[in-house]
């Protein structure tokens, strides 16, 4: 690939992402976006007559969405959906919601937009069918105009078909579990996902910006407009513009093209993500008919065969984590803050990449990748023809995956953060030769609609001779899933190519608790099938020395990573816990053991040793915690970074200075336990650079409550999440509490999910109270509209209840 190929950027168009939408005697706008979450009727089963205006709801439950109804039901060991969808239900439901639209919209185009429904949705607007969608994880919208009843009451109801069990391999949800969007614009207005940005040359002196707008005209006559193009910062100050004098067609769509200069840009980087948009606008005779804003950014970016990856010419590896789109104890539901506090934890432990894992996610997602500054690799497949599990995606691919393939890449073209499409996972047809002809026609595709960016896949096998995608001939970018002892003979085979470690790791951890000793790796199970020395409470040591026969511990990974040049970066299997494949352990364990945070948002050890090998900044973590039985044997491991050696003290004497050794990610010791302290001391040319202690801790005391925000917003979607935990006197938190904690939320806000991270906990997401474990559970709090503050109560038999209270802003 040339210079001036790899420097390509193109970036964003989506309809305004905000949740917080004006009404309409607020819009000042041209273009009316309405928030269209709100006063839903729900009901599970099928009812085939609630398309009709006359019928009966009474019954129905009236909701806020997104909605996902799986996370609401009861474990059962026996349901559909077993145990890769962590036993949760799913079946058929149906939501209907009335409303009304402005007589003075008549002459509109009215469009709803949903940004996902899982799955097989079909929508109805006063008794019309719209039209299905059967994936789940594709957004989309309808024109309703010429079916509404403007200045009256209309209908809209949605049939959401779940129930043909098992069709993944991962938790999905099911319902309207995304957004949902009533657009109006007049009948001359820019079309779906109707601009498509490039930046043809980038520099820190000069970019060249090239604008392709899609205009639909709905009008019965031909009309004359003048097309604006605005380029402003990230303080809206416009730093560039062009406009022209177009023509187009009744009841037709034209392309029309702006090309712009700006100089010295400011660049987005993973450090620096730094955000302009692209303000697109329609004038008939001098009045606005249209407005649409694209987020914008100026970054290159390179994969070399024998450097790896670069962005903005500075030499990058590519730290990453692979997600799901679950949001832990809100299920499939998607809310921006729950996506927000998931990326901020990535941020914090060094990850500059995000894996799209194995579906397209939300645009909330894609947003604030944007706005962090995460890498994205968006994947759009987990199967193609042929299928992993009984009702999956095969069964829709002959007829549904050139529009979906063309409608993901469309969506998400424009935004900044992604630097690579990857066309499938794991794909089936790797291994016979239906797969060249796939993989081309899938890559044409791409192609078709964005040459900015590599087209990858994530292969699981690198022999060659075994592997038709990539004799394809049509990948830019090879991503290998695991494996990672071949990575170094990699140049040789695969000699020129392009190399990315799309999936890695899977290891297994429960987060604070503790296998002595920890020496050794071991394989739950060894190979398929095969039996293996698990605990009975369906745990795993949270020492890095449980690996899935498939995978790696996180240290063998990333020691081979890192000695690679070659390699452009990791995408580690998962940045956190998810519902569903909980590998190695059957019913009642029902969510993952793979992440490097659990399912409630707590980190486990080993984000340390990610943080150390990472970021920069100064880390020093010592675990477990200490308290155990008089005189038992401890390992004591450390991730440190910034300086020689450390020093561990207990109860003030020194049991030595330990430092890494050769390709060492941590040092340990073995300890006699004894209550009190330990003490852990790093240093740097002899200079204290971090100081860390682990105290006994005595009888419980008190409840503590630990809010990530003092203030929310009174909007119905802002989210807090309280950290739970009991402390003694000194407040130190009992690592091996199991407490039963009963919540009360008063105020602002409501309880929407209680987790405390243990992977067999069958205990509901939904329920009003949550067990410690490992000392921790967490709380989620939602705005409820209310403008009064909130307070949370938590009490349990033996101690005194505490109270947190939010400002509700």
């Amino acid at each position: 690939m040339n210079k001036l190929i790899l420097t390509l950027k193109q970036f964003g168009i989506v309809c305004i992402l905000l949740l917080s939408i004006p009404t309409f005697s607020q819009q000042k706008q041209a273009r009316i976006v309405e928030d269209f979450n709100k006063n839903w009727n729900f009901k599970l089963g099928d009812y085939a007559t609630a398309i009709q205006s006359n019928f009966d709801a009474k019954d129905w439950r009236t909701l806020q969405l997104p909605h996902d109804w799986s996370i609401e039901g009861a474990f059962d060991k026996d349901s559909k959906t077993k145990q890769a969808q962590g036993f949760l239900p799913a079946g058929k439901g149906w939501y209907r919601k009335v409303f009304t639209v402005p007589a003075n919209w008549k002459n509109k185009t009215v469009s709803v937009e949903f940004d996902g429904i899982f799955k097989n949705s079909e929508v109805f607007i006063n008794g019309k069918s719209l039209g299905i969608r059967p994936n789940g994880y594709i957004s989309f919208g309808y024109d309703l105009s010429q079916y509404l009843n403007f200045g009256k009451e209309n209908i809209i109801a949605v049939k959401v078909d779940n129930d043909a069990q098992p069709n993944s391999r991962w938790y999905t949800g099911s319902g309207i579990y995304r957004n949902v969007r009533l657009v109006a614009s007049e009948k001359l207005h820019v079309g779906k996902w109707g601009t498509y940005v490039t930046t043809p040359e980038v520099s820190e002196a000069k970019s060249k910006i090239h604008l392709e707008v899609t205009i639909d005209n709905d009008n019965v006559t031909t009309k004359e407009f003048k097309l604006v193009t605005s380029i402003v910062d990230a303080k809206n100050i416009e730093v560039a513009n062009f406009s022209s004098t177009e023509k187009i067609g009744a009841k037709t769509t034209g392309k029309k093209v702006h090309d712009l200069v700006l100089n010295q840009p400011k660049l987005w980087s993973t450090e620096s993500p730094y955000l302009y948009k692209v303000i697109t606008k329609i004038y008939e005779k001098s009045k606005l008919v249209d407005n649409y804003e694209t987020p914008l950014g100026f970054r290159y970016f390179n994969f070399d065969a024998e450097k790896g990856f670069s962005l903005n010419g500075k030499p990058t590896k590519i730290y990453g984590v692979c997600l799901h789109h679950d949001n832990g104890a809100l299920g499939a539901v998607e809310n921006i803050n729950a996506v927000r506090r998931k990326l901020k934890l990535m941020k914090e432990m060094g990850a500059n990449a995000i894996r799209m894992s194995h579906n397209p996610h939300s645009l909330e997602m894609m947003q604030l990748c944007d706005e962090m500054g995460f890498i994205v690799q968006d994947e759009a497949f987990d199967v193609w023809k042929k299928k992993k599990v009984t009702n999956d995606y095969h069964k829709d691919w002959d007829a549904w995956h050139k529009q979906d393939l063309e409608d993901f890449i469309k969506r998400d073209r424009n935004f900044p953060s992604v630097m690579m499409w990857s066309i499938g996972n794991e794909i089936r047809e790797q291994f016979d030769s239906t797969g060249i002809a796939i993989t081309r026609e899938l890559a044409k595709i791409v192609k078709s609609l964005d040459t900015t960016r590599p087209v990858t896949s994530a292969l699981t096998e690198n022999i060659i001779e075994k592997n038709f995608i990539y004799q394809s001939g049509a990948l830019d970018l090879l991503g290998f899933n695991y494996k990672h002892e071949d990575y170094k003979d990699f140049p040789t085979r695969f000699k020129g190519q392009k190399i990315l470690a799309s999936e890695s790791v899977s290891a297994l951890e429960t987060r604070g608790h503790y296998d002595f000793p920890s020496d050794g790796v071991k394989a739950w199970p060894a190979k398929y099938g095969a039996p293996f020395d698990g605990n009975a409470d369906w745990t795993v040591s949270a020492f890095d020395n449980v690996k899935s026969y498939w995978g790696a511990t996180h240290e063998e990974n990333w020691k081979t990573i890192k000695k690679q040049d070659f390699m452009a970066g990791t995408f580690i299997w998962t940045g956190f816990d998810y519902i569903g494949e909980p590998d190695p352990y059957p019913f009642p364990a029902r969510s993952s053991y793979f992440g490097i945070v659990d399912l409630a948002g707590l980190p486990k050890d080993v984000y340390y040793m990610y943080q150390s090998e990472w970021t920069t900044k100064p880390v020093l973590h010592i675990f477990p915690h200490w308290n155990w039985k008089a005189g038992q044997e401890i390992d004591i491991w450390a991730y440190y970074n910034n300086a020689d050696e450390v020093e561990l003290f207990l109860n003030g004497k020194s049991l030595g200075k330990k430092s890494k050794q050769n390709d060492d990610l941590h040092i340990s010791w073995k300890v006699k336990f004894e209550p009190g302290t330990l003490k852990a001391i790093s240093r740097k040319d002899g200079k204290v650079v971090l100081e860390k202690e682990i105290h006994t801790a005595g009888e419980a005391s008190k409840i503590d409550l630990k809010a990530d925000k003092t203030t929310i917003k009174n909007d119905t979607y802002d989210l807090v999440y309280v950290t739970v935990s009991t402390v003694d006197k000194d407040g130190n938190v009992l690592p091996n509490a199991t407490d039963l904690i009963n919540f009360e939320v008063t105020g602002g806000g409501k309880l929407v999910g209680v987790d405390n991270g243990y992977q067999a906990n069958l205990d509901s997401f939904k329920a009003n109270s949550c067990k410690l474990f490992s000392g921790k559970c967490i709380a989620i709090i939602q705005s409820n509209g209310k403008k009064e503050n909130i307070q949370l109560k938590a009490s349990t038999g033996s101690l005194p209840a505490s109270v947190i209270e939010v400002k509700v802003q």
